[in-house]
């Protein structure tokens, strides 16, 4: 009786066993074959049923606060409390890595930011970044993307960038996008520190930061803090 009684149970774990892995299989089936959703924690952002574009999924800050264009190679960094940031609905900072060059980073920084002072703070981040106070501008109807690019290398200690030059491909890029009906912001990072890029490789480069960048989308929610 007690060897019957034995069986039995160890019958049923192995049937618990194989009917919790079933459903495990069929759950991971049901996302997309893609390095962003192989991680566990990146997969919590993105909309697996909105593939935005080719190598794209949309995705969805936690703090509800705005979406954006997330390259499916990607995965985000989260194994210390500095590489994903989260404040309510206020703040937020994620960095991401290339699956395919462990040298392929972008930043995104999500804020509020007092709207009069807009130019304040784009001439202090291209300052900084760049040394330069001249970027590029795209305006939509909801908002104002700053931007510019510049390969950026160390000679000794020394960090030296070149903007616009020929026969040098940009390597990093930064932006700062901020919504025309609120103190909404983000601030943007992109660093690709592998070997130098020909013009080919930075032209598709520049067009796939370019649809990150004007992929944000804003919530609509109104900041009356001008």
């Amino acid at each position: 009786m007690m060897k019957k009684r034995k069986k039995t149970i160890a019958a049923a774990i192995v049937g618990s066993s194989i009917l919790i892995g079933g459903i495990w299989l069929i759950n991971e089936e049901r996302y997309p074959n893609a390095p962003a959703f192989d991680d566990h924690f990146t997969r919590k952002f993105l909309n697996k049923d909105k593939k935005v574009d080719d190598g794209f999924y949309e995705f969805e800050s936690k703090t509800g606060q705005y979406t954006m264009w997330f390259p499916e190679e990607y995965q985000l960094l989260h194994e210390n409390e500095q590489q994903y940031v989260k404040e309510g609905k206020v703040y937020e900072r994620y960095r991401a890595v290339s699956n395919s060059n462990e040298l392929e980073y972008m930043t995104v920084e999500f804020s509020n930011k007092i709207k009069k002072n807009e130019s304040i703070y784009v001439e202090r981040l291209f300052q900084e970044q760049f040394n330069s106070n001249k970027p590029y501008k795209i305006e939509t109807r909801n908002v104002s993307i700053y931007y510019d690019k510049a390969y950026a290398y160390f000679k000794g200690t020394h960090r030296q960038v070149t903007r616009e030059k020929e026969g040098y491909v940009p390597n990093e890029y930064v932006a700062y996008i901020a919504d025309k009906h609120s103190n909404s912001v983000i601030k943007f990072y992109f660093d690709n520190v592998k070997a130098e890029l020909n013009e080919r490789q930075g032209r598709e480069q520049d067009k796939r930061i370019m649809k990150i960048l004007k992929s944000v989308q804003f919530d609509d929610f109104k900041d009356t803090r001008n």
